[in-house]
């Protein structure tokens, strides 16, 4: 992993990036990469053993990285993170939104109120209010990435509303995009199925995998490395005339046309 990305290892030289939910999985993948790509990394979760870990392991790849307790639904949590940041580095060029919840696997009609506003409170209106906390502190040339899904174009089942709530980050990333250019691009990266923790219930039926492997042109899961790769080109000035767009990182998986 390391070699491969040797080469660009200035692509995000002395840039600072928060990435929320980062201390598994495709957020720790993510800013994994970026933190490989130069840039110095503030990671988050909601607990201090996990967030200590994460800057760990971080830092023994050689990566500056800082760690901030960060629950995106508490709003004083929100305001501690941008602020430890901006005490520590000055600023935030990069911030990447991949804190998401999936509490329930109930079809529309059988939903509880209890899951609804969960999913609405962490994959939708945190997201929006993370960027809220973060606007005042983002420097000229910033970039903005939330992490959707596949899934927001495909919702199947025991996802649906899980799928509806990554679908709206879809058209959030283009009324962001509108409203925060041209200080700061705003684009999406949409996530095939990775095998993580988080998606675990999938991912580790060997019936279910099979069968997400078999809709994909490339015929195998993504990787918390295929992710990172995305984000960190979407972050850097190669993808400096892109705002508003969301990539599928799927394998090939039928998106859209």
């Amino acid at each position: 992993m390391a070699d491969r990305v040797a080469v660009e290892a200035s692509r995000l030289r002395g840039k600072v990036a928060i990435v929320t939910a980062s201390t598994q999985g495709i957020g720790f993948g993510i800013a994994r990469r970026l933190g490989l790509e130069g840039a110095s990394v503030v990671v988050s979760s909601r607990k201090q053993k996990n967030v200590d870990e994460a800057v760990a392991s971080l830092k023994s790849l050689g990566i500056d990285a800082f760690g901030v307790v960060c629950h995106v639904s508490d709003a004083s949590q929100r305001q501690n993170l941008m602020q430890k940041t901006v005490d520590k580095y000055g600023r935030i060029d990069i911030l990447v939104s991949n804190a998401a919840s999936n509490p329930s696997v109930d079809t529309l009609v059988e939903i509880s109120d209890k899951a609804l506003d969960k999913l609405w409170e962490v994959n939708v209106k945190a997201t929006v209010q993370v960027i809220q906390a973060a606007a005042p502190h983002l420097s000229e040339g910033s970039s903005i990435v939330l992490i959707s899904s596949i899934a927001g174009y495909n919702p199947s089942a025991g996802l649906a509303m899980y799928s509806v709530a990554k679908t709206a980050l879809l058209g959030l990333t283009k009324a962001l995009a509108m409203e925060l250019a041209p200080k700061t691009r705003v684009n999406g990266v949409a996530p095939g199925f990775v095998p993580t923790h988080f998606a675990s219930y999938l991912t580790e039926n060997e019936a279910i995998r099979s069968g997400i492997e078999s809709q994909t042109l490339l015929k195998r899961l993504g990787t918390v490395d295929d992710m990172g790769a995305a984000v960190a080109f979407l972050v850097s000035s190669d993808a400096s005339y892109i705002t508003g767009e969301t990539i599928v990182v799927a394998g090939g998986i039928q998106s859209r046309l």
